[in-house]
């Protein structure tokens, strides 16, 4: 796994054997945030990595000036490579939360910028997800959501969907709180 831009630029971490994640690939990233460059600052913002697997998207966004990550991962020898990963750097701006990232939702602990969800593409609750976080407190109201999915799920017809960006096989669709009325 490698950081693509930033101040960790180049960095790369030998991935453990018995990793159980699918990493989002590098083409992938590249686009993702090559969109994201013209749509948010980077700096100071608070950033949550939900199953954050290796750690790669959460990572990429610290390394271009984020203020903090929270990474939530379920499984053990994910959370302890992303802990791995944040002694390396020498970052204490990571907080790693070994916690089903669905559980963890229902109860935030903080309100963030912007949210990464890459939930297994198989999860029956994925399509789920942008209505789960978009109706509780996790996402500050100016904030941006972004699903990782397959090219076989569509996720649009949710209120809060503003696009969707397809890079290979690899989605994105983004999410804002829906504005009302009151807020026109």
């Amino acid at each position: 796994m490698r950081i693509i831009s930033g101040i960790y630029k180049g960095r790369r971490f030998q991935l453990p054997k018995n990793l159980k994640a699918r990493p989002t690939t590098d083409f992938a990233k590249e686009g993702l945030f090559n969109m994201l460059n013209n749509r948010i600052d980077f700096e100071d913002i608070r950033m949550l990595d939900l199953f954050a697997g290796t750690g790669s998207i959460g990572l990429e966004f610290l390394s271009r000036g984020a203020a903090h990550v929270d990474f939530i991962e379920q499984y053990p020898v994910h959370a302890s490579f992303i802990r791995k990963v944040a002694q390396q750097l020498k970052n204490d701006q990571i907080t790693v939360i070994q916690a089903d990232a669905y559980r963890y939702i229902e109860q935030p602990m903080r309100r963030y910028d912007v949210i990464f969800a890459d939930a297994p593409y198989a999860d029956p609750q994925l399509p789920s997800l942008p209505e789960r976080i978009l109706s509780g407190n996790l996402l500050d109201a100016e904030g941006l959501l972004i699903v990782e999915h397959s090219s076989k799920m569509s996720l649009d017809a949710h209120p809060g969907f503003i696009e969707t960006r397809a890079y290979g096989s690899v989605q994105f669709s983004f999410f804002q709180h829906p504005k009302t009325e009151t807020d026109l």
